[in-house]
């Protein structure tokens, strides 16, 4: 046996395993391994995403709100970065290289081969100079977005604000990367879909100076961007404006609404803030400055305030008292100076007594609610005050309060409307009854309403007995119809006679010897109910809710001052220009509108 011939069978083997694992490395590189694939064709490629133009928002009357305009951001994809003198660069983008540093280190814990935002929302002045010199830093390259603009200063809680989708988001949904923008709040969300349209990519060819030499095979693999849905809002601009105006010293909210579709008009929501503060480079410093205001600006008062009703409540307790039949337009009750019960007293103003119903209503009889509130709760039909409780809690409910009326504007909040439970819980099972709770009965107590449905209130009692869901988008382009929910009749379990009776008292509050006359116009009538909520935070808060005219409504409102006294001293007055204003197109009592602005807010 030849002694090398196993040496020979040992080299050979040695020789055929070294080839086999070389050609297993080739294997796993050009089939399993893409990362040499993705560098060569990141090197030679550049994905640019075309970001499509969030749909335009006009109001009403077609007039633009919110529309867009051209932005640059840089663009860097680490995997081609180059060494490159960081102090020019520096210069050019007036950044620090430790921006440089920590910047490229966050892009690259993202991807090495995905490009990413380096420097967000240069000028078009500092893009143009970049430009130029862009060749110089291989890796780096702009990209063209678009943000907001405003035409005016107003309605900025209703329209919302873009902000830059966060991690949590990107993990949800894949649509977004890292540095695209979504809506936050406002209808900028709760129609981001339709806004925000459908992104494309151009794949250009670059050479090793990172200069564009052309498309990626004549653009055959491009996509187009598809510009966002345009949004047609419910929302009258020049209405809006005005309320605004009307309200810049005070805190509070105004919703008005269309009674015969549900369509807002105006959400006015004070303090407010320029729109125009949420974006750019600066939002982040302007939404931290905001947040620190006492005043609240952010807070979104039509949808998320709670609010006691006060007095406007009485129309609800008028309805449901005719409903069970403990009440007639007939019914009087005395009142001396108010209701008096045991050795306590809720306190009235003065006026004649005693009142039938509609008086009672004008007047806004405090004793005379009350005891309203007594006969419902302890009808004996019932057999129990909490029996009783539950029906008239039962009818509050389909009334619209206690719970979200699910409109398009988001953060709507519940409200608040006690429960059996909770006085049990409070008082004990059996152990309490109307007299206990009998500051219900004037919109007190621990009721929490929004101003949203204080005005979905007034619209259903302009519509005598139905309302349509509050909201705020009417159309969408490309669409033949909004959401359905908007279209559904909600009905209440109360008979149109009986809302005669109710727009009877609340036509006489303002047209007759009530608490809204100063409301009063000659060539509109204007019913209106006011009230005057107590705050143990300070002094009471001015309410009121109306409609003109008083057949074929067209406007239904709500109008709430924090701290402003009685309900006639501010928001009747308030309340009254707005209908004007959207009535008629201007206002015939300018000393009235100017009082409005005397108005000292309380901190």
């Amino acid at each position: 046996m030849n002694p090398y011939a196993s040496r020979r069978y040992i080299i050979s083997a040695i020789f055929i395993a070294t080839v086999l694992i070389y050609l297993l490395r080739l294997a796993y590189i050009q089939i399993i391994d893409l990362s040499y694939k993705y560098s060569a064709e990141n090197n030679s490629r550049r994905y640019v995403t075309q970001y499509p133009a969030r749909g335009v928002i006009y109001d009403r009357n077609g007039k633009m709100i919110a529309y867009n305009e051209a932005a640059y951001d840089i663009m860097v994809t680490p995997i081609q970065l180059k060494p490159f003198d960081t102090t020019e660069f520096c210069n050019l983008l007036n950044i620090t290289p430790k921006y440089v540093r920590d910047n490229i280190r966050l892009a690259r814990k993202y991807s090495i081969y995905r490009s990413s935002v380096f420097l967000k929302q240069i000028s078009a002045e500092t893009y143009a100079v970049f430009e130029e010199k862009m060749y110089k830093y291989p890796g780096f390259f702009v990209q063209t977005r678009t943000l907001r603009k405003y035409q005016k200063k107003i309605a900025a809680h209703v329209l919302g604000y873009v902000g830059e989708a966060d991690d949590n988001v990107i993990k949800k949904e894949p649509y977004y990367k890292m540095g695209d923008y979504i809506g936050i709040s406002g209808i900028e969300k709760s129609y981001e879909t339709e806004l925000r349209g459908k992104k494309g990519v151009n794949i250009l060819l670059v050479d090793v100076h990172n200069r564009v030499k052309g498309s990626f095979q004549n653009g055959r693999f491009d996509t187009t961007a598809v510009a966002g849905a345009d949004l047609t809002t419910s929302l009258d601009a020049s209405l809006q404006e005005y309320g605004e105006y009307l309200m810049q010293n005070m805190s509070g909210s105004i919703v008005a609404i269309e009674p015969s579709t549900g369509e807002i008009l105006a959400m006015v929501s004070m303090p407010t803030y320029d729109p125009a503060l949420l974006i750019g480079r600066s939002r982040a410093a302007n939404y931290a400055a905001l947040q620190r205001d006492p005043l609240k600006p952010l807070f979104f008062r039509p949808v998320m305030a709670k609010y006691p009703p006060g007095s406007t409540f009485k129309l609800l307790n008028t309805l449901i008292g005719l409903k069970e039949g403990v009440l007639s337009t007939e019914t009087r009750y005395s009142c001396a100076g108010g209701f008096h019960f045991g050795n306590r007293v809720l306190k009235c103003h003065n006026h004649p007594s005693p009142l039938n119903l509609t008086a009672a209503i004008a007047i806004s009889c405090n004793a005379y609610f009350c005891n309203v509130f007594r006969s419902i709760v302890e009808n004996r039909e019932f057999g129990s005050s909490e029996a009783g409780y539950q029906q008239w809690y039962d009818y509050v409910k389909a009334f619209g309060f206690g719970r979200k009326l699910n409109s398009d504007v988001p953060n709507e909040l519940n409200g608040y409307v006690p429960t059996v439970k909770y006085y049990d819980k409070f008082h004990g099972a059996h152990h309490w009854n109307a007299y206990s709770i009998i500051s219900l009965s004037i919109g007190q107590g621990e009721l929490g309403i929004t101003p949203i449905q204080m005005a979905n209130m007034a619209a259903t009692i302009a519509n005598r007995g139905y309302y349509y869901t509050p909201h705020v988008v009417k159309k969408i382009r490309g669409r033949t119809n909004i959401d359905p929910r908007f279209k559904e009749k909600h009905t209440t379990p109360f008979d149109s006679t009986l809302y005669s009776i109710v727009v009877e008292g609340m036509y006489q509050a303002v047209n007759g010897a009530g608490t809204a006359g100063i409301g009063r116009l000659a060539d509109i009538p204007i019913c209106g109910k006011t009230g005057t909520a107590q705050n143990p935070h300070g002094e009471d808060h001015s309410i009121f809710i109306a409609f003109a005219p008083r057949n074929n409504p067209k406007i239904a409102l709500a109008v709430y001052v924090e701290n402003g006294g009685f309900g006639a001293t501010w928001a009747v007055p308030i309340g009254s220009l707005m209908i004007e204003k959207y009535l008629k197109g201007s206002i015939s009592r300018p000393a009235l509108q100017d009082r409005m602005l005397t108005f000292k807010r309380k901190i």
